[in-house]
């Protein structure tokens, strides 16, 4: 369990000095105008379109494999409106992490849902809140946190001057962090009925997955470390949406619980946590995190990488 971060005076040496340049500048931006970063963001995000190519093909792939019927003069505006929201998103962490809570409130759009939290709290459990992979994931988690505080379980940074930066930021509007290899502490959360992030979205490879129609890809590689924490008798599951609308306000839905689950087919569970990561993802597929390798891992170890 992580809820503080202590600063450490080797942080200061010539290792991190880079570090500091890029965190200095991002927390000046963030007192810019909101509507300002955004722009700001949006531009950023063109130029990463134009000029990180292995990024834009990762997304190019992605998007056509999911939408394979979306005309292809649409699939690469997606792209685009995809790149322009990855921009924002660095935008969005310095916002996340810094802003005062009045800031906070203003870009708060609404929320629905929290009944099905406080039915799970009412009845003596945790819930287990399935998130996708959303590119403003960390303004959504401030967001939320006026109304909830959760626990977020993550992967450490490599860096421990970010890894500083990020935890003290994402405890703004979290109870406290958790590693992604300490199970045994998220399930005590539950067990404490928390409210825990979970992120099942992603491709994390062959080991404990199962293969699971993800949009038209009928056979995405899909974690089943879903099912171990949803099988503990003191949890409850629920799925998480959150988009940004045009006038950069944040909209936040929780949507009900996932009845018998898990139900002891694998595969027809991590069919139903696609199904519901679709449903969120949908809202505003361009403020999806598109550009990982969703589909980097095949059933067959020798088929040929969508990415090449």
């Amino acid at each position: 369990m992580v809820n503080s971060s202590a600063f450490k005076l080797s942080f200061l040496g010539p290792r991190y000095w880079l570090t500091w340049v890029g965190v200095f500048f991002l927390y000046l931006i963030s007192w810019l105008p909101h509507k300002l970063q955004l722009l700001m963001g949006k531009y950023l995000g063109r130029l990463v379109h134009r000029f990180m190519k292995k990024r834009r093909h990762i997304a190019e792939v992605n998007i056509k494999l999911c939408f394979p019927d979306m005309p292809e003069n649409e699939q690469q505006q997606l792209v685009l409106e995809n790149m322009e929201n990855t921009g924002i998103a660095m935008m969005e962490t310095g916002m996340a992490w810094w802003w005062p809570q009045w800031r906070v409130n203003n870009v708060f759009g609404s929320i629905k849902g929290l009944e099905h939290l406080e039915k799970i709290n009412q009845s003596g459990k945790g819930a287990l809140l399935l998130v996708p992979h959303i590119l403003h994931l960390e303004m959504a988690s401030r967001v939320m946190g006026i109304n909830c505080q959760g626990v977020g379980f993550y992967r450490p940074h490599n860096n421990p001057l970010i890894e500083y930066f990020t935890t003290n930021g994402r405890l703004r509007s979290n109870e406290f962090l958790i590693g992604k290899r300490d199970v045994k502490g998220l399930l005590q959360a539950l067990k404490n009925k928390k409210v825990c992030y979970y992120l099942p979205d992603q491709d994390y490879g062959r080991k404990r997955c199962e293969f699971a129609p993800f949009f038209a890809v009928t056979e995405a590689a899909t974690t089943t470390g879903t099912l171990l924490f949803a099988a503990s008798k003191h949890c409850e599951v629920v799925s998480f949406a959150s988009h940004r609308d045009k006038d950069g306000k944040y909209h936040l839905e929780i949507f009900p619980l996932l009845e018998n689950f898990p139900s002891g087919d694998d595969k027809q569970d991590v069919t139903r946590v696609n199904q519901r990561m679709e449903q969120a993802v949908a809202i505003a597929p361009e403020q999806y995190m598109w550009l990982h390798r969703r589909f980097k891992t095949r059933p067959d170890e020798n088929a040929p990488s969508y990415y090449k």
